[in-house]
């Protein structure tokens, strides 16, 4: 999982979001339009795509291969419907981590609370929002997603260590409580500024937390159920009292909580590791379509490093033909990789705007 950093001076203010693609594709919506018309299961002109956030390393192959002067240039050129966008930028005290590691191992300590209650904490009114906010006031019709990156679970785990925390949920589950309820706090806080200075200009709070692996999850759904899902469903709920819809992004096999994220109205899935136990596309529709929204589902793992373009258009087609309608086309993990075929990416992007789009009626 990565974080997107799209700067203001690689943007191109002059595009709006509509018209032709370079690919020569007539679109009859813009891209802003087209991804709500998919979430509200209404009817739209092609399936919704998002290039995801490719790794730093696997820009210049994609610039090079693509011949764009620019990252921006390269979402237009692939019909790109999506834009993330950061709500924050800590300024603390100068090296210093939202929330870093504790100093002492806690496990050792008599007085574990006490350890909690003097960690230097985060102050909300240190995150600097300008750059962001800015983005979103210039960057046209497009499907926005984005404020604060909020990985409270991963925050969390990295307070006490990963192992420390599981043990914790078995030995001392307060005090897990009452750091992970002071994570969320701050992101709580932060996201209440930010979605207010957003305002209409934010279509979809977007945030993730990797909670399974290539198998499983990390932790067993009643651990999920005490420890996790009150504080999404206090995220959900806030983005949702914005008017926002919740993307919520999480890598590895988590379809033993997906009803879970479903109940607390998490609207959109993203990415759909494709690879991961139960995460294929048929497993999904059988248990989750017209349930939940999907994005991603396009294998990064396998599939996009390794197949011929032949093989990933038609894997594009049977991911959408089992998924869509209400799917975005998106590979299965955003931070593509530099070992990732650009001739793939294209393939992908290329179907994605060729596809019929299916209709919601049925």
């Amino acid at each position: 999982m990565t974080c997107c950093i799209w700067d203001i001076e690689r943007y191109l203010s002059n595009y709006d979001g509509t018209s032709v693609t370079k690919y020569g594709f007539d679109m009859a919506l813009s891209s802003r339009e087209r991804i709500k018309k998919l979430i509200q299961g209404e009817d739209t002109d092609r399936p919704g795509f998002w290039l995801g956030d490719p790794h730093t390393d696997t820009w210049p192959l994609l610039l090079d291969y693509f011949k764009c002067e620019s990252e921006e240039d390269l979402r237009l050129l692939l019909g790109d419907d999506v834009r993330w966008i950061l709500g924050d930028i800590y300024k603390g005290p100068e090296g210093s981590r939202k929330f870093p590691p504790l100093e002492q191992d806690i496990l050792l300590e008599d007085d574990k609370m006490k350890v909690i209650e003097n960690y230097p904490w985060p102050d909300p009114n240190l995150v600097d929002y300008s750059k962001s906010l800015a983005l979103l006031s210039e960057v046209g019709e497009f499907y926005r997603i984005g404020g604060m990156w909020n990985t409270f679970y991963h925050d969390v785990a990295g307070i006490f260590g990963l192992e420390n925390y599981f043990m914790l949920m078995h030995l001392e589950p307060d005090l897990v409580k009452e750091a992970t309820s002071r994570v969320a706090d701050f992101y709580l806080t932060t996201n209440q500024y930010f979605f207010e200075a957003a305002g209409e200009n934010l279509d979809a709070y977007f945030f993730g937390n990797d909670f399974g692996t290539q198998i499983d999850l990390m932790f067993s759904p009643e651990a999920f159920d005490e420890f996790l899902l009150p504080h999404l469903k206090k995220f959900t709920d806030q983005a949702h009292d914005f008017g926002l819809k919740v993307f919520f992004h999480s890598c590895g096999s988590i379809y033993r909580i997906i009803d879970r994220l479903i109940d607390i109205g998490i609207d959109c899935l993203h990415p759909l590791q494709a690879r991961a136990t139960n995460m294929d596309a048929p497993y999904l529709a059988n248990h989750f379509k017209d349930k939940i929204i999907f994005m991603g589902g396009i294998d990064t793992q396998e599939l996009l490093v390794h197949a011929s373009p032949e093989e990933v258009a038609l894997n594009v087609e049977h991911v959408y033909s089992v998924l869509g309608p209400q799917i975005i086309i998106s590979p299965s993990h955003e931070a593509i990789l530099p070992n990732v075929k650009p001739e793939n990416i294209e393939a992908m992007a290329t179907q994605t705007l060729s596809l019929k789009t299916l209709s919601t009626k049925g």
